[in-house]
Parts: structure tokens; sequence; C-alpha cells
């Protein structure tokens, strides 16, 4: 017997948290995982297009740390939610290891001079879509965090992701020979 994709039970406007406890569709910590979602979605996305593997390779862990995050978001108790981030190991240690991918892309890049204007390739595009997607996800956490307790590491991460990005949509462009519009 095969489990349905359905369950009718949001059929109200309400969704289940981990662990239990029901809340509205809107509500800020169904908003904050729901964007957290949307950014892993958006980094498949980017890793469909134009394969190229040593930036995919680091994305491919990052998803799978989305998914820890947005299970973190979505459980409300406390020592669950402490579970959580050990067992996706989200620690100053992998906060490191997206700071290392950072400067190893821009080791590839001309410094920035001015501001880059989101595009070039398909992939560069997507990545800068995805970063984008990455900054809404830290806000909304970080308004999350005003009222209920969320390990500063999330918020960290998604910094952090946010820069990482950024950084390899420019590597992608680069590694594509497509040069940068500037504003």
């Amino acid at each position: 017997m095969s489990l349905r994709i359905y369950t009718r039970t949001g059929d109200q406007g309400t969704t289940g948290l981990f662990g239990g406890g029901r809340v509205d569709k809107h509500h800020p910590r169904v908003e904050a995982y729901g964007d957290v979602d949307e950014l892993n979605a958006a980094l498949g996305l980017a890793r469909s297009i134009e394969m190229m593997p040593r930036i995919d390779e680091v994305l491919v862990p990052v998803q799978r740390d989305l998914f820890a995050i947005g299970a973190l978001l979505a459980t409300p108790d406390r020592d669950k939610m402490q579970q959580q981030l050990e067992k996706a190991r989200i620690d100053e240690g992998r906060i490191a290891q997206l700071e290392r991918a950072i400067d190893d892309g821009e080791a590839e890049l001309e410094p920035l001079k001015s501001f880059i204007v989101p595009g070039g390739t398909p992939k560069a595009a997507a990545l800068h879509v995805a970063r984008t997607v990455c900054r809404r996800a830290e806000r909304r956490v970080v308004a999350l965090a005003r009222d209920i307790e969320i390990p500063a590491l999330a918020v960290q991460y998604l910094n952090r992701l946010s820069d990482l990005l950024f950084v390899l949509a420019r590597v992608a462009n680069r590694r594509a020979g497509a040069g940068e519009v500037t504003w």
C-alpha cells in the first residue's frame, strides 16, 4: 500500500508542524520554511542548467543542509530543534566550509569594483535568482527569530550561502566566457 500525497488536513488553511501542533499556513514559521524550500528548488533548477561539476558539487550538500534547516524551522520543540541542527551537522565547521567555497570562487575572479547586474549565462542567472530567494529566506528567518527561539547558526548559514551564490554566479559566467555587466 502506498501513501497518498494528499491528506486533506490542510484544506482549512492550517498545516502540521514536526513534533505536533497546527498553525495557519501564513504563520511566520511556515513562511520561513516555505522560503527555504523555495530556495532549495531554485538551487535544483540552477544545478540542472549547464552542468558545472565544481559548482554543482558545492550545491548538492547545500540542498541537503536546506532540508535540515527547513525541518528545524518546522519544529516548535526546542530540544527537537537542536537535534535537527546536530543531525544536519550544521555547525561552525559547516559555516567555515561555505566560507572556503566563497574564497575558492573569489580566487578565480577579478576583484569587484562595482555592482554586478544579475544575468549572464542561464546558469549564472539561475544562481542570481537563488541568491535573491536566499536573502528573502534569511529575512524571514530573522523575523521569525524575533518571536521564536531559532538557533543563530540558521541565520549565519543563510547569510553565508547568499554570498556563496553571488560568487558562484560570477564564477559560472567567467567559466562560460561571459562578461559581467556592471552598474
